[in-house]
């Protein structure tokens, strides 16, 4: 597993901006338009190959796992979500994971071999656009929602017995808490590096760069952001959904020397949760870099939260009602 992309704003280019702004005379209006309209579009740009390396990555095939190349279609939407099934004969539970903003599903393989070898199916994807270069427009959170819903749509049918699990990384961190407030299916998940808001994470971004306050470019981020891809920063908030989780058990991790997105965002997530939760904070690590400070630890650590609420506690009343369902109605099994 490797670091995952991130969002980034170089900061030669917006001085650019913002002096050639004024070098014009646009006036502190156009300084403004300019500014927001460059972060609005760093954002969403489709993805591009940065170097042939980028064609070359690990497979399933190197971490010796029998994995089925799978496609299924998102919540809403007409595009194919691309990932890997790996199926465990013994399984009674599957994980899905994903990584994160322009992340590909092969940066995570590791953590996936872990929880395999550990006795879970897993589905590993990633979000349309963000690993396989299509040339579509990609959101932070919003859109990519509905990937995530249509990976739990997906294993519900090809494992229905199974409980599900989630892990997410960066930007598929706060994708997997906000959809997993939308649905009973997910009975534990796990977040690394999740920002709490869309908003807190450009903020961030802006100010490590600009080195001045975000709200100077606030407003006219999100009118442009909406004119743009069309959505606001207010609906993209795992803080505001990850409450609703609760009873099911959230684990949060988080580096308190991220240069991505703000640390101060973990204990504000953690705050809002309800129990069961737990924060791990890790000092001196970097964004997604728990599992490279202390490789045992840390798989030590997620293999023991998903095995004590998938393998060793009962499933919520809710979810008990659901498997019985599902055994009720055996056709419901996707074909392979």
């Amino acid at each position: 597993m490797s670091h995952l992309p991130n969002v980034h704003i170089s900061r030669p280019s917006l001085k650019a901006i913002l002096f050639g702004g004024l070098g014009s005379s646009v006036g502190a209006l156009g300084v403004l338009l300019a500014v927001g309209l460059y972060i609005v579009q760093t954002l969403t740009r489709p993805k591009r190959i940065a170097n042939f390396m980028d064609l070359y990555t690990f497979s399933p095939y190197e971490f010796h796992m029998p994995a089925e190349e799978v496609t299924f279609p998102p919540l809403h939407g007409n595009h194919g979500v691309s990932g890997w099934f790996v199926s465990h004969s013994q399984a009674t539970s599957t994980i899905i994971i994903c990584p994160g903003y322009r992340g590909k599903r092969s940066d995570v393989l590791g953590m996936c071999s872990h929880l395999w070898q550990a006795g879970h199916n897993v589905l590993v994807f990633e979000y349309y656009g963000h690993g396989t270069v299509v040339g579509t427009p990609v959101t932070l959170g919003y859109r990519e929602i509905n990937d995530f819903l249509g990976a739990v749509e997906y294993v519900k049918q090809r494992a229905p017995n199974t409980r599900l699990g989630a892990m997410g990384y960066s930007m598929g961190g706060s994708v997997a808490l906000m959809a997993t407030a939308r649905t009973q299916e997910i009975e534990a998940i796990v977040a690394d590096s999740a920002f709490a808001t869309h908003k807190s994470a450009i903020e961030y971004a802006v100010r490590r760069t600009l080195h001045m306050p975000f709200a100077l470019f606030d407003w006219v981020t999100d009118l442009l952001l909406w004119l743009r891809a069309g959505y606001h920063f207010k609906q993209v908030e795992p803080l505001r959904d990850i409450g609703l989780i609760a009873p099911r058990p959230v684990l949060l991790i988080h580096g308190l020397k991220d240069t991505i997105v703000d640390p101060h965002d973990a204990p504000l997530l953690y705050q809002a949760a309800g129990d069961p939760k737990e924060l791990w904070l890790l000092p001196d690590v970097d964004h997604c870099g728990a599992y490279f400070a202390d490789r045992v630890a840390y798989t030590q650590k997620i293999v023991g939260f998903f095995d004590l609420y998938l393998k060793q506690s009962y499933p919520p009343t809710q979810i008990q009602n659901r498997m019985q369902e599902d055994q009720n109605n055996p056709d419901t099994t996707l074909s392979a």
